[in-house]
């Protein structure tokens, strides 16, 4: 997972002005269940603290944000770790945002949505375990494409879940 991808050395879009600034890792699994059952998943987000060392930051510019273990990401109104995050994202102290799928940082459309235009706005840009994405290159769809291709995943799941209980 500390891997840098050849293509993320060739053209990096990771400046001096984003390793100025923390590298943010925001963890999060839906239920408490979830936490007990699944800690390969926790054990995985965790080790993101080792994909920012990869990309260049120093071990104490990584601010990992984890408050949000075992809440859904349904809305982010009860959760305070994604609060945190967007306020050091607004404030100008986050160059860069982890998280094991783009769509674990936030569920509902509107929340990502802000998220990204957020992050554009401030520069910062987004990390997973495949790639750095810019939200404010225009070109740089995939953050977006992945997030719309986990959401119709999602409401099929539901979907068929609805049927499934009929």
């Amino acid at each position: 997972m500390t891997a840098v991808m050849p293509w993320e050395r060739a053209n990096s879009k990771v400046s001096d002005r984003h390793l100025q600034r923390l590298a943010a890792v925001y963890i999060r699994q839906s239920t408490r269940q979830q936490v007990l059952d699944h800690r390969e998943s926790t054990r995985l987000q965790y080790a993101l603290v080792e994909r920012a060392a990869a990309l260049g930051w120093e071990a104490d510019r990584v601010l990992v944000i984890d408050g949000d273990l075992g809440m859904s990401g349904t809305s982010a109104v009860a959760r305070m770790g994604f609060q945190r995050l967007v306020t050091e994202i607004g404030l100008d102290h986050v160059g860069l945002v982890l998280g094991v799928e783009m769509s674990r940082l936030a569920r509902a459309g509107k929340d990502w949505y802000q998220l990204i235009e957020l992050c554009a706005l401030s520069g910062a840009v987004l990390a997973d375990t495949d790639g750095v994405y810019d939200p404010a290159d225009y070109n740089d769809r995939l953050v977006r494409h992945e997030v719309l291709c986990d959401r119709v995943e999602v409401k099929d799941h539901h979907r068929r879940a609805v049927a499934a209980a009929r």
